[in-house]
């Protein structure tokens, strides 16, 4: 029987500001699509915690007996400066910065989202299209936007019509925002813009003749809108109307609000049941930001290489932190913070290891059915992760009772007590069971390999190429490749 059935469970729909029992479309099957990277740069944790979040959702799903379709894109192409409108595509601007082909980019910062989801244990989604790939799926759709008569042709260049699409429509109902207040506090841009109005949003923009990535279209050369992308990719791999869209918060104005338009306005219906939106983090109390320097990247952390954390945090520990808070609500890293969750995640690993060790006995001291039902019940409320985590260390504190001979456990009680702790700490949160010891060894693993980085950087610098090449594969033998950038040099292991 699947857990389901069973399990009543609870979201958060930003569509309706409200707590909603969730219904899927079609009973045991899941359609979910959440907004990927856009590979111009590292992946940041900011960008982590929202997929690692949406990996929470989805592995929980799966736990309850769901088949579940995942689509999480990649934004390669498009996605504008100042929300899509205007400016330099930072895809195009990077190659133009490093000298290199736009889609040598995308595939470096690919290459490097993938490494780190995977450093984290994310599972993969079940597809994972991307928006050069759907050009014609994006063309076919604006053809049926300007049919429904939502969207104008100008130089080239077509935009949706929010004006005429909110006659018959409610533009701005998931974002709360209000057209005309838009319209009175943008009144004077007006006139800059070949736009009819400044909240209608570009389908389609025409190339100018230095915009290497360009498409041929009914309209122009150019190339798709940011928006459209996740309208055409998630409505052909989920349908018309599916059951869940995630995203950071700040998505949600304007490009989700804008699916919600394109969808709305092609297809006659709402495309997404429950919108569910990921707060931000923040570091040391601080946004996260590349121009201040309050930033850190997830190899940073994990490798120590950084001016903000006293040492090095495994990837596990990091993802086990960032579940301590509810995925809507802001979260602060900090060295304290981070130092006192590694401190409980070991504490739950050593607790889990040792049921192992523990001897039954005729009686239970613990309502593991209770207990077990309450973990359950934390996971069911929005997925409310901290509550769970509080339950396991519920376990914990019994389990070390069990240990020191002051509780007493019943054979049955015990294996399903081992069950719940293995379901909830590596099916659900999907968390690695390393030791201290291990990720001390990491560490010092860390540090000898970028010693011995430093000293072929020195022998490069001195043109000792074969002491260079000698570290290099040396280190590859053993399973550990260096990566030259234009940012330094990083390794991983195979």
């Amino acid at each position: 029987m699947h857990l389901y059935k069973h399990q009543e469970l609870t979201v958060y729909n930003s569509l309706s500001k409200q707590k909603e029992k969730f219904e899927p479309i079609i009973e045991g099957a899941v359609g979910m699509y959440v907004c990927g990277p856009t590979v111009y740069s590292n992946v940041h944790l900011g960008n982590c915690r929202t997929f690692l979040s949406f990996d929470l959702v989805f592995r929980y799903l799966k736990h309850l007996g769901y088949k579940v379709r995942y689509v999480r894109n990649i934004t390669d192409v498009g996605h504008l400066e100042n929300d899509g409108e205007s400016g330099e595509d930072p895809i195009l601007k990077k190659a133009r910065i490093d000298q290199i082909e736009p889609m040598e980019v995308v595939q470096l910062y690919s290459v490097d989202f993938h490494q780190v989801m995977n450093a984290f244990n994310a599972l993969p989604p079940s597809i994972e299209p991307t928006a050069t790939g759907h050009i014609i799926e994006q063309i076919q759709l604006i053809e049926k936007i300007i049919k429904e008569g939502y969207a104008y042709l100008i130089n080239g260049s077509v935009y949706f019509d929010v004006v005429k699409f909110n006659e018959d429509h409610a533009y701005g109902k998931l974002s709360g925002r209000n057209l005309e207040d838009m319209i009175s506090n943008t009144r004077e841009l007006a006139a800059q813009s070949e736009k009819k109005n400044p909240q209608d949003f570009a389908l389609w923009k025409k190339a100018e003749p230095q915009h290497i990535m360009r498409w041929p279209s009914p309209w122009s050369d150019g190339f798709p809108g940011w928006h459209l992308e996740c309208t055409a990719m998630s409505t052909k791999y989920l349908g018309n109307n599916f059951d869940i869209h995630g995203g950071g918060m700040d998505l949600k104005f304007p490009h989700h609000e804008c699916e919600i338009a394109q969808a709305e306005a092609c297809n006659h219906e709402s495309p997404v049941n429950y919108w569910l939106h990921t707060n931000m983090l923040t570091l040391n109390g601080k946004k996260m930001a590349k121009s201040t320097g309050n930033n850190i990247l997830p190899n940073e952390l994990f490798s120590g290489k950084n001016d903000i954390l006293s040492k090095p945090f495994a990837p596990t520990v990091a993802k086990f932190f960032m579940f301590q808070a509810h995925y809507r609500s802001i979260l602060d890293f900090s060295n304290d913070a981070l130092e006192a969750s590694e401190k409980g995640f070991f504490r739950l690993m050593d607790a889990y290891r040792s049921i192992s060790e523990i001897t039954p006995s005729n009686k239970s001291d613990f309502n593991i059915t209770d207990w077990r039902q309450s973990c359950y019940d934390a996971m069911n409320d929005d997925f409310n992760s901290p509550i769970l985590i509080a339950q396991l260390f519920e376990a914990t504190k019994f389990i070390n009772s069990l240990k020191e001979g002051k509780a007493e456990i019943t054979a049955s009680d015990l294996e399903l007590l081992q069950k719940t702790m293995h379901d909830f700490l590596f099916e659900v949160m999907g968390l690695v069971d390393i030791s201290e010891t291990s990720s001390n060894d990491g560490n010092k693993l860390s540090e000898a390999v970028e010693l011995l980085i430093e000293l072929r950087n020195q022998a490069r610098a001195n043109k000792d190429f074969a002491t260079s090449d000698q570290i290099r594969d040396q280190l590859q033998e053993v399973g550990i490749q260096l990566k030259d950038g234009k940012e330094g040099t990083t390794f991983s292991l195979n």
